[in-house]
């Protein structure tokens, strides 16, 4: 008589799946340790979907293959007073082209040199980073539902930042804000303005139909 239970080499299979399905699920847990370890761990609990390591990678990647040469970028010879405006607005519009990633790296020097030397900021970062991880963490164990809709990470982001809000006026973060803004626009603009054409996009801006 023949029963039901799997044998031989049958059982190992069914039990080999079974393991599968096992690890899955502990992967498929938030609080799971399968995957890669902690850095499985990390990318379940704390970056949002759309959001990874990679794609900051890649871009970041971008951006530092299309840079262009520090040394030519401050290059005192290279830089003279335009002749009239439109040649200064000729100028603007072709540097921010050429030099776009330079302009990207010295915007986030700024930034980051405004964190550091900022111990209050540094705070409220902290405080805005870990209401958002701890809003997402609960987000992942369960449906977070405030009047009727579920909060999407947009929304967690949003909460984290009305929480931490006030630690963020106390660290004078406006005025932080407007620093950055107002040291890149005249580090960006004046670069931008004086600095020379050079001969391949002069060639390019007179090819250009008027």
């Amino acid at each position: 008589m023949s029963s039901g239970a799997p044998k031989g080499e049958n059982c190992l299979v069914d039990m080999d799946s079974k393991a599968g399905d096992l690890f899955g699920a502990e992967d498929a847990h938030p609080t799971g340790t399968g995957g890669n370890g902690a850095t499985g761990v990390l990318a379940k609990l704390w970056l949002p979907k759309g959001l990874s390591v990679s794609v900051a990678k890649e871009w970041f990647n971008r951006r530092r293959v299309s840079i262009r040469p520090w040394a030519s970028f401050v290059d005192q010879r290279k830089f003279s007073k335009p002749r009239n405006f439109g040649e200064l607005c000729q100028r603007v519009v072709k540097n921010v082209e050429v030099y776009n990633s330079n302009y990207t790296f010295i915007f986030l020097g700024l930034i980051l040199y405004c964190i550091i030397s900022s111990p209050m900021l540094l705070i409220a970062l902290a405080v805005f980073a870990g209401a958002f991880y701890i809003i997402h963490l609960k987000s992942l164990e369960s449906k977070l539902v405030v009047l009727g809709k579920e909060l999407t990470v947009p929304h967690q982001m949003s909460l984290a930042g009305a929480i931490s809000l006030p630690v963020f006026w106390l660290a004078g973060a406006g005025a932080a804000v407007f620093w950055v803004l107002g040291a890149t626009l005249f580090v960006i603009g004046s670069h931008a303005a004086f600095r020379q054409l050079e001969g391949t996009d002069l060639d390019e801006l007179l090819m250009e139909p008027v």
